[in-house]
């Protein structure tokens, strides 16, 4: 058994001191006293030790793009973040055709059982097709359409579990059919990039939906018809207390009095930390393609290429965690919604300092810039 000593355990509340005891990769005892026996001891001085970061939105990093990379790109677009704090990871596809979705699920399975990543590989989110044109963002709208049943049920049948969230438009799942399905599977259903109004939200949240994609990034809101007022996704979101909301909290996509805004009105504990990054993150690159729509590096963000909206971002999650910080939204919260939040939507026992979980660690220095990340008790 193996032990961390550290004068800042974040275990949910104010940093506290102690001893955090794991084996086997699971944690063993989170205690004041040292009073247990152990083999090797890391002594993290003053930094902070979090539970391990959980991103359940990335598109890839270093040059690699989860749609269309290989194996090996993969692998290397999880251990940047990995170095970054990310303990656990859901690469992220882009809205595809059939042919295109499954031969990226293939190969990111191949990357999860190589047992190569750094960080925890759980499995993949889907976005699309299923997308409102009307806020495609830089996603492709030539791949746009309906839930198509043939399609999904046989990426569901195909990759079962490994299938873990998908991002839609409930305006466009007739008879929530689609969500219905998801939440019979086990899968996390959100709603993304769409222009849903309070109808369609509400039934989508009775057949299972479980959280909005990026709120504010390609999200509805309040909308008249003939004088009638009707909520948008944004207001569902609020309104919808059990909702999960994603937020893209990079400093340029969300200011800092709307991540403030969201973390007070949602808090911390339905509150989703994603970077939504793309392959160009962690690179000297200017420009990009995501599957057929340029953009390009300016401003410490991606843009779609005539500058008129974002395209994604370059963020890390430690990077969320800082700007959050200096937006005003407490440490403790900040982390929670990069690590625990996440965890408990997909079910997982990760997330927290605690006696039971996954002995997975992140140690961020006094600046919140990460100095060691530990996966399943491993450095």
């Amino acid at each position: 058994m193996n032990r961390i000593r550290c004068k800042n355990i974040l275990a949910g509340g104010k940093p506290q001191e102690g001893y955090i005891y794991f084996d086997g990769g699971k944690i063993v005892s989170v205690t004041r006293e040292g009073e247990l026996p152990f083999d090797g001891e890391l002594d993290t001085g003053d930094c902070y030790c979090a539970a391990g970061f959980i991103d359940v939105h990335t598109h890839g990093a270093v040059g690699a793009d989860f749609t269309f990379c290989s194996k090996e790109g993969a692998i290397r677009a999880v251990n940047f973040h990995a170095q970054h704090g990310t303990t656990a990871i859901l690469p992220t596809t882009l809205a595809s055709d059939y042919e295109s979705t499954a031969a990226a699920l293939r190969t990111l399975q191949a990357a999860q059982q190589s047992g190569e990543a750094k960080a925890q590989i759980l499995g993949v989110h889907i976005e699309g097709p299923y997308f409102s044109p009307q806020m495609a963002g830089a996603q492709n709208p030539e791949y746009f359409t309906d839930p198509v049943e043939k399609d999904y049920l046989r990426i569901l049948d195909e990759f079962g579990s490994f299938v873990k969230k998908w991002s839609y438009a409930p305006e466009r799942d007739r008879y929530a059919q689609f969500c219905r399905t998801l939440f019979q599977r086990g899968v996390f259903a959100s709603a993304g990039h769409t222009n849903a109004v309070y109808l369609d939200m509400a039934a989508a949240f009775v057949a299972g939906l479980k959280g909005v994609t990026h709120l504010y990034s390609c999200t509805s809101t309040i909308t008249r018809e003939k004088g009638y007022r009707r909520l948008g996704v944004i207001e569902c979101a609020y309104l919808f207390r059990d909702l999960y909301a994603e937020l893209i909290a990079d400093g340029r996509h969300i200011p800092p009095e709307l991540i403030r805004l969201v973390f007070e009105q949602k808090g911390a504990e339905h509150v989703m930390l994603v970077t939504d990054s793309l392959s160009v993150t962690g690179s000297e690159e200017k420009e990009g393609v995501l599957n057929g729509v340029p953009y390009l590096v300016e401003d410490r963000v991606a843009k779609l290429s005539d500058g008129s909206a974002f395209a994604g971002s370059l963020a890390t999650m430690d990077m969320l965690v800082r700007e959050c910080v200096r937006a005003g939204v407490p440490l403790e919260q900040a982390v929670r919604a990069a690590s625990e939040t996440p965890a408990r939507a997909l079910g997982l026992k990760k997330g927290k300092i605690v006696a039971g979980y996954d002995a997975d660690f992140v140690l961020l220095d006094k600046e919140l810039r990460v100095q060691k990340t530990i996966v399943g008790g491993k450095l």
